[in-house]
């Protein structure tokens, strides 16, 4: 058996039976489905380079064994990670656990949990706390690569659970994020719960608010809603609940952006203080504090693929902060 760092015993990680097929299975789009995601809308007029500019990666060294520094070019097998299947709000939904301490709940980028977001996640994990990363969308542990990271992206667009068009709407995911948070904080313990969303789940770390355990939210430049720049991708009535709770509890949000995002723009983050004041923390970094080796041009990842792993850097002192936010939160 295996166990969490918070002391509670969980089912064997790697290798289930009930999961395997559909860990293991790959995605076959018919031609219809592959039809119907190209002509969907291209995500706020994202170019095929903007939404999937990685290059091929290299295939994973046969017995690889896990590293606690892992090659960022090739999948990554999440071993060092519990490989959980968890009931919330009656569905089965696979996470990724691991570390000691009070719980933080990972929230992947596009296309899915790629190995920049598996490195960001074991950060947290060294700083003291018990990673939660859920399954979302994508291929876990996979670079991204064509064409399956370009379907994922428009199947995120076009997907009722997420509502990636919609201003004053939150998306019907962060429910069972929520849920997903409670259980975490029953779990470890301790004053409460951080959760990060990135990108597309930008704005989830907000809604999840509504759950009291969450003490910590970390918006890495949120992206939703992609077709407006100074939309915020959460119901009013959450934001007035949200806000109030922040006031009534001296709460906070954390809020990241590049200066010149094309998908998390300065209307963005104007939005969000004129609806939370002071509650609101947003920073911008500079864009040439992006990695400039990136496949991504335009800089977008302020903690995954355009953060620069060297002492000194922006992106370095943004990921330490989001950190000590949580240390301050929940230790």
């Amino acid at each position: 058996m295996g166990t969490l760092g918070c002391n509670k015993t969980v089912a064997p990680a790697k290798g289930v039976s009930e999961s395997r097929a559909s860990e293991r299975g790959r995605c076959r789009l018919t031609q219809r489905r592959r039809d119907r995601l190209l002509a969907a809308p291209a995500c706020a007029g994202a170019t095929m380079m903007d939404l999937t500019g990685w290059p091929a990666p290299l295939a994973s060294p046969p017995g690889e064994n896990a590293m606690t520094t892992r090659p960022l070019d090739r999948d990554d097998p999440l071993d060092d990670f519990d490989h959980r299947d968890i009931i919330l709000l009656g569905r089965k939904h696979r996470v990724y656990t691991m570390g000691r301490g009070p719980a933080v709940v990972v929230m992947t980028e596009m296309p899915g949990i790629s190995p920049h977001v598996a490195r960001f996640a074991r950060w947290v994990r060294d700083a003291g706390f018990t990673v939660y990363m859920p399954h979302i969308f994508g291929k876990d542990g996979a670079v991204p690569r064509m064409p399956g990271a370009l379907f994922t992206m428009l199947g995120g667009c076009i997907s009722r659970q997420f509502r990636a068009f919609q201003a004053n709407e939150s998306s019907p995911a962060t429910q069972w994020l929520r849920a997903l948070a409670a259980q975490a904080h029953r779990e470890c313990g301790g004053k409460g719960v951080g959760a990060v969303g990135m990108c597309f789940t930008g704005n989830f770390a907000l809604s999840m608010m509504l759950e009291p355990a969450v003490l910590a939210p970390v918006l890495a430049q949120p992206s939703l809603p992609l077709n407006d720049p100074a939309g915020m991708h959460i119901a009013p009535d959450e934001l007035a609940a949200v806000k109030a709770r922040m006031e009534a509890e001296d709460l906070t949000v954390l809020a990241y952006r590049f200066e010149g995002d094309k998908y998390c723009k300065a209307a963005r983050f104007a939005a969000y203080e004129d609806a939370l004041g002071d509650r609101f923390i947003g920073k911008v970094l500079p864009d040439s504090a992006a990695n400039p080796d990136s496949p991504m041009k335009n800089p977008h990842s302020v903690v995954t693929i355009h953060l620069i792993d060297e002492a000194g850097q922006p992106t370095v002192q943004a990921r330490d902060e989001i950190l000590d936010f949580f240390r301050m939160r929940l230790s």
